[in-house]
């Protein structure tokens, strides 16, 4: 039919522009802040890109689930204030009429979404937790930033590093500040490079420098003038990833369903649930009285999707504690906003029987 045509083409044409905006805002604060890690040297510049794209896949079935709710809200509050959807009802279609188009034009994304959330999602997770880990297990080198002061990975030196010239691990201009035994060290020098010994110690080789060692708070100093001053770089053993549920592949989920493992199963098919709840509701919450304000509507219908949001939280939470079984909170909250879906269509398709009910 013609309405259900034009409903599908502005529902994508609304459903774009919505999700480029969110994206767009998305990216810049995810990229803020990778920018602001990789300046304080925890993480390498080269992988804040790799960390963005992984963090974009993590936050895209939330980010597809508000594109859909918002771009059907829009496009029918829109029809109702240019007095569009006056017409189609006043033509003999009902209000549940528009559940096909909306259903036609939600049906892929919340498939998208499943998919994201119950296999991409939980990959690009581990995938970051796995590239973070490979830059705390980096030496104390390759974590220097130039031209700011940076903490080792043990918390026992600061190293400052002017420059870095020529191969991998040559720099210039160094100074480093260290705590051995009680003593301060300072040492500085001109120039360095990074040596790989036989037994798989890495060293740090410092030339033509000077290092001076004493005691805070005495006069107890010592000067020493050296041609090439060696320091260890202390090796750590891997550590492996610590085995949280967000980054578990769904079958390890069912496979082992401890509290944790359940709590975050129910929140990952809870995403595409809730997106087809939000979906069907937003018809009803599209509603503009011409008599009262215009954004009153689009209130409402924000506090409904943070609270079937937290709600959806609090159950995974339960789930987690061992106050709600799973068997409940899996369908609980989508149970009682599909109850709110069927009250609001009913308001809105018997305004008269609503007001008789509501005044008795």
């Amino acid at each position: 039919m013609i309405f259900q045509r034009a409903a599908l083409r502005e529902f994508t044409n609304t459903a774009a522009a919505v999700f480029v905006a969110l994206f767009a805002i998305l990216m810049t604060t995810q990229l803020i802040r990778l920018l602001s890690q990789a300046a304080g040297g925890k993480i390498s510049s080269e992988a804040v890109i790799a960390l963005l794209g992984f963090g974009a896949v993590s936050y895209l079935p939330v980010l597809l689930s508000l594109t859909l709710f918002i771009a059907i809200l829009m496009t029918l509050s829109r029809w109702y204030r240019d007095s569009e959807m006056v017409i189609w009802l006043s033509s003999g279609l009902p209000l549940t009429a528009w559940i096909k188009p909306v259903l036609k034009f939600s049906l892929p994304l919340i498939i998208a979404i499943a998919v994201l959330s119950l296999l991409l999602a939980p990959w690009a997770t581990r995938q970051s937790d796995t590239y973070r880990q490979r830059m705390d297990q980096r030496d104390d080198v390759a974590r220097v930033s130039p031209g700011a002061f940076n903490e080792s990975g043990a918390a026992d030196r600061v190293f400052f590093v002017e420059s870095v010239v020529g191969q991998v691990g040559s720099v210039k201009n160094v100074f480093i500040s260290s705590v051995q035994h009680g003593r301060l060290g300072v040492t500085a020098t001109a120039q360095g490079h990074t040596e790989a010994m036989p037994n798989g110690d890495r060293f740090l080789v410092l030339d033509k420098g000077r290092r001076y060692e004493g005691t805070a708070g005495t006069s107890e100093y010592r000067v020493m003038e050296f041609d090439r001053y060696a320091l260890r770089i202390e090796t750590k053993e891997a550590r492996g990833l610590e085995e949280s549920p967000r980054i578990r592949p769904v079958w390890e989920l069912v496979r082992d369903p401890q509290p944790a493992h359940l709590a975050e199963l129910l929140w990952r098919i809870g995403l595409p649930l809730a997106a087809l709840n939000l979906a069907v509701l937003a018809i009803p919450l599209a509603f503009v009285n011409p008599r009262a304000g215009r954004t009153n509507n689009l209130v409402f219908a924000l506090l409904t999707y943070m609270i079937y949001s937290n709600l959806l939280s609090v159950s995974q939470a339960w789930v987690a504690q061992g106050k709600l079984s799973f068997s409940i909170g899996v369908w609980a909250v989508h149970v009682a906003m599909f109850s709110l879906l069927v009250v609001l269509f009913y308001r809105r398709q018997n305004p008269l029987a609503w007001g008789r009910a509501a005044w008795r």
